[in-house]
């Protein structure tokens, strides 16, 4: 936490205020940003509970494709919107999709107490990139401080291992422990 941050807090919780930092804050702390996309949505339920961390592949393409194309793929099948709370590009860019504290469409039932995080590409025949995996890491660690999440195999998921599917792709899925991995170096450390 920086010394503003410290100070801001004590301000607001002398003043008998609840602040919870914002993930652009704490991701920012941790060298990633998000890109807003101001998405509009139809009506969305608020989550009540975090408790763990799904990885997704898009799986049907290898393009770059972005928050704003998929919100319209989901849309178009009737949901509220895109599934996911957050995309990242190809070049590591992490784009807002659904608001952090939503309910997201991602994960057949977890969608209530977990967060979605999409990695573009088609993960049963390419790999993701380091650009990818770097954000990834780094954004999963801020989610992981800001929800009070230790990593485990419990805690940060691929999708498969909530529901029948090959999401996100044998090639990210492999590369699942190693992103527990990173995400407990970057929280011990606080890259």
């Amino acid at each position: 936490m920086t010394r503003r941050e410290f100070l801001c807090n004590t301000f607001v919780l002398a003043a008998g205020i609840c602040l919870i930092p914002s993930l652009n804050v704490r991701a920012s702390a941790y060298g990633v940003q998000v890109r807003e996309t101001n998405l509009s949505f139809r009506s969305l339920e608020n989550r009540l509970a975090t408790d763990a961390i799904v990885i997704h592949h898009i799986g049907n393409t290898d393009r770059d494709v972005s928050a704003a194309e998929v919100h319209e793929w989901h849309l178009a099948n009737g949901w509220s919107g895109i599934g996911y709370h957050y995309l990242i590009r190809k070049n590591g860019m992490i784009e807002r999709g659904r608001p952090r504290d939503t309910v997201g469409a991602h994960c057949l039932g977890h969608n209530s107490n977990t967060i979605g995080i999409n990695i573009v590409g088609n993960f049963e025949f390419a790999r993701p990139n380091e650009a990818q995996l770097d954000s990834a890491a780094r954004l999963t660690a801020a989610l992981c401080q800001l929800y009070r999440i230790r990593p485990s195999e419990s805690t940060i998921v691929g999708h498969r291992d909530f529901n029948n599917t090959a999401c996100p792709g044998e090639n990210m899925y492999e590369m699942i422990p190693s992103l527990r991995r990173n995400t407990a170096y970057i929280l011990e450390r606080g890259l």
